[in-house]
């Protein structure tokens, strides 16, 4: 696209709308170049992560993606109703994170798929531990030893089980 040509009416209104105007007293480049000074740690705060960042490194992300990683505990909450699989959760997070775990596979299936007399889902709730579990993991009870909650590798159960990844326990 070409660019329009200004007119002599133009520039002149430019010229006088800018007269007084002056330069800024520090360029934003010399700013941003100086280092920023380290945030004070807080103490006896319970620190947390960005949400888009997650508590694992580069290899350890990868080898999740691949699958490579064997996970050291697995908790199936197949068949259990909501309120069992909220508390046998706890007891599994709360033992693995005393035994020094750190991957783990909770299971909780896909939910039943629409039965084909039922053509629209009218407002029944399927796959309530599927969706149940990950807010499960978000609360505050649990969120200061979770370092990452992500999908499974499909030979590990894929969309029916998640990677609940433990940070190092501070004793270690």
């Amino acid at each position: 696209m070409k660019r329009r040509a200004t007119s002599a009416d133009e520039r002149a209104l430019f010229e006088t709308a800018f007269k007084d105007a002056k330069a800024l007293a520090k360029s934003t480049a010399k700013r941003a170049a100086k280092p920023k000074a380290a945030a004070k740690p807080v103490p006896n705060a319970v620190r947390t992560a960005p949400a888009s960042h997650s508590g694992i490194d580069g290899n350890t992300e990868r080898d999740l993606r691949k699958g490579e990683r064997v996970p050291d505990a697995r908790l199936d909450l197949h068949g259990m109703t909501e309120n069992a699989a909220h508390r046998a959760l706890a007891t599994f997070l709360r033992g693995a994170q005393a035994r020094g775990l750190r991957l783990l596979l909770v299971v909780t299936g896909k939910g039943k798929p629409a039965s084909p007399d039922e053509p629209f889902d009218m407002g029944s709730r399927r796959g309530v531990l599927k969706t149940m579990t990950p807010r499960w993991l978000a609360e505050p009870a649990f969120a200061p030893f979770i370092a990452d909650v992500r999908s499974a590798h499909r030979k590990h159960g894929g969309d029916g089980a998640y990677y609940v990844y433990l940070r190092k326990s501070a004793g270690r």
